[in-house]
């Protein structure tokens, strides 16, 4: 999977202040999709018990889900990064300053299914819990963060306080922001039954994506009806 955030070098001193109102129409609409992705996620997980096979159409509405958070995250709560206000959008677009995109996988064991969301993944959910806040099992990156105190939310309040008083984003807090998220992302789709890849105990600093390859992009999902 692909987890970038470019931070845009001329971001406002003090926009972030608002951001925390700004991105509420965001919330309220992602509240319903992650409602709808809970749902679907379940009918997917019963198809790859059965078949082996994550529905496409369910992969491409998830994976729409998860971008569209993140790109939420990106520009509020989860590292004030940008300005550029996010799109109202689940299609992918590597133009925007902060995208994600998930390889579909032809192929999921049948077995880890019934245990990887929860006995498996069991570690991430604890070192998930001090990066992005709270203790659940549901609910993305930017949720989480604003539930709670995690430390992601922490030290990106203090880079706004930084960017306020000095007019600069500190680079080192920025990369070690992206690391976590980029940790969280990958817990996440690993739960959801998205791949069997086990994510790697390891924290991939910086905006781009180690390696730079970005998987093929999903066709644009349709929001439920």
């Amino acid at each position: 999977m692909h987890v970038e955030g470019r931070i845009d070098p001329g971001v406002s001193r003090w926009l972030w202040i608002i951001k925390w109102l700004l991105f509420i129409p965001h919330a309220v609409v992602l509240v319903l999709l992650w409602i709808a992705s809970g749902v679907r996620t379940v009918v997917a997980g019963i198809a790859v018990l059965f078949s082996g096979r994550y529905p496409r159409p369910i992969f491409d509405f998830s994976d729409g889900v998860l971008r569209w958070s993140w790109r939420v995250a990106f520009y509020a709560i989860g590292a004030f990064g940008m300005d550029r206000y996010p799109p109202f959008s689940l299609a992918a677009d590597p133009n925007y300053p902060a995208d994600l995109s998930i390889e579909y996988p032809e192929h999921l064991s049948r077995g880890l299914v019934l245990v990887k969301w929860w006995l498996l993944a069991l570690p991430r959910y604890l070192i998930v819990g001090v990066f992005a806040g709270g203790w659940g099992l549901g609910g993305d990156v930017m949720t989480r963060a604003v539930g709670s105190y995690g430390l992601i939310g922490i030290l990106v309040l203090i880079a706004g306080v930084m960017l306020a008083a000095c007019g600069r984003y500190p680079a080192g807090i920025f990369d070690f922001v992206m690391g976590m998220n980029r940790w969280c992302v990958r817990v996440f789709a690993y739960v959801t039954l998205m791949r069997d890849e086990y994510p790697p105990f390891r924290l991939d600093l910086g905006g781009q994506e180690p390696g730079g390859r970005r998987p093929a992009a999903s066709s644009p999902p349709m929001p439920p009806t």
